[in-house]
C-alpha cells in the first residue's frame, strides 16, 4: 500500500508540475534526463525509509520529553487551540530544519550524506527527494525535536499526533515546489515565504551556496544572517565541483567511504 500510495503521489506531483516546468521554465530542459532513474529511485526510497528509521528515535524523544519537562507546561500547551499549536509547530519546526540543514553544510561528516543532494547539476521538482535517507532523516528530526520539547507535537494525544505529521508534510509539498524549474517571483512576499527563486540560490555551484537553508521561511534566515536573494539574478550553474557515483547503489554508499573525493562547501573547508 504505501508503494502504491506513492505511485498516486508520483502521478500527482507529475500532473502538476510537468505543465507548469513546461509553460513557465526557468531552463529549457528534458524530463527524461540521464538522472531521471535515479531520481525516481531517490523518491520511493525516500518515501519509504525516513518514516521507518524515525519511528525509533522519535519514541524515544517523545518518551525523554514527557518524562524531564514539567508536567504543569505540558499541560498548559495541551490545553492552547489546536491552530495554535499547528501554527507554533511550523514555526520552531521551521526553525529546527533550519539548523539540521546548515549543520550538514557546516559539518563535513554530515556533508558526504548532504553532498548527494547537492550533486544535481539540473533542478526540477523530483530533486526534492534527491537526498540520502540518513540525511533526510537528520534533518527532519532536527525540525521536530523543539515541536516536540516545546509539547506541540505529543504521539500520546491524538491532536499532538497530527503537528508532527503536518509539519513533515507541508514541508514535503512545498520542497518539490521550491526545487522545481519556474521562473516565478513573489516580489515583497518572497521574504515570508520561500519560492524557487531563493531555494535555487542554496543549490548553486559557487559561494552563494551556504545560504538560504530555511525549507519555507526565508525570514528565519533573515534572522541567522544566511539570507541571500538578488531581486534579478537567477543561479548560472547548479551541483558541486566533483562527480559522484553514477548508479544509485555507489551513490548510497558514497558517504561511508573513508575519504570520500568531494569538495566541501566554503564553510566547511574554512573549518578545516
Amino acid at each position: 500500500m504505501s508503494v502504491v500510495r506513492l505511485c498516486a503521489w508520483l502521478v500527482l506531483l507529475s500532473l502538476i508540475f510537468l505543465p507548469l516546468e513546461k509553460l513557465f521554465a526557468l531552463q529549457p530542459q528534458k524530463f527524461f534526463c540521464k538522472s531521471l532513474l535515479s531520481d525516481l529511485g531517490y523518491f520511493f526510497i525516500n518515501g519509504l525509509l525516513p518514516g521507518l528509521l524515525l519511528a525509533i528515535p522519535l519514541s524515544f524523544l517523545a518518551f525523554g520529553v514527557h518524562s524531564l519537562v514539567p508536567h504543569t507546561m505540558q499541560t498548559t500547551v495541551a490545553a492552547w487551540p489546536l491552530w495554535l499549536r499547528i501554527s507554533i509547530g511550523f514555526v520552531v519546526g521551521e526553525i529546527g530544519f533550519y539548523w539540521g540543514h546548515r549543520w550538514c553544510h557546516e559539518v563535513p561528516f554530515l556533508w558526504r550524506f548532504h553532498s548527494l543532494h547537492h550533486s544535481a547539476e539540473h533542478i526540477y521538482f523530483l530533486i526534492s527527494s534527491r537526498a540520502h535517507p540518513v540525511d533526510n532523516v537528520f534533518i527532519r528530526l532536527c525540525g521536530l525535536i523543539p515541536a516536540y520539547v516545546l509539547g506541540v507535537a505529543s504521539p500520546l494525544t491524538p491532536n499532538g499526533s497530527l503537528v508532527p505529521i503536518l509539519i513533515v508534510l507541508v514541508a514535503t509539498t512545498w520542497g518539490f515546489f521550491i526545487h522545481s524549474n519556474l521562473n516565478w517571483r513573489l516580489g515583497p512576499l518572497e521574504w515570508l515565504i520561500s519560492t524557487p527563486a531563493f531555494h535555487h540560490w542554496h543549490h548553486t555551484l559557487g559561494e552563494q551556496r551556504d545560504c538560504n537553508y530555511a525549507s519555507m521561511l526565508p525570514w528565519v534566515d533573515q534572522l541567522f544572517g544566511t539570507y541571500h536573494l538578488p531581486r534579478n539574478q537567477w543561479p548560472s550553474a547548479y551541483g558541486i565541483e566533483q562527480q559522484l557515483p553514477a548508479s544509485l547503489g555507489e551513490q548510497l554508499l558514497y558517504p561511508f567511504h573513508p575519504h570520500p573525493p568531494v569538495s566541501l562547501p566554503k564553510s566547511v573547508t574554512a573549518e578545516q
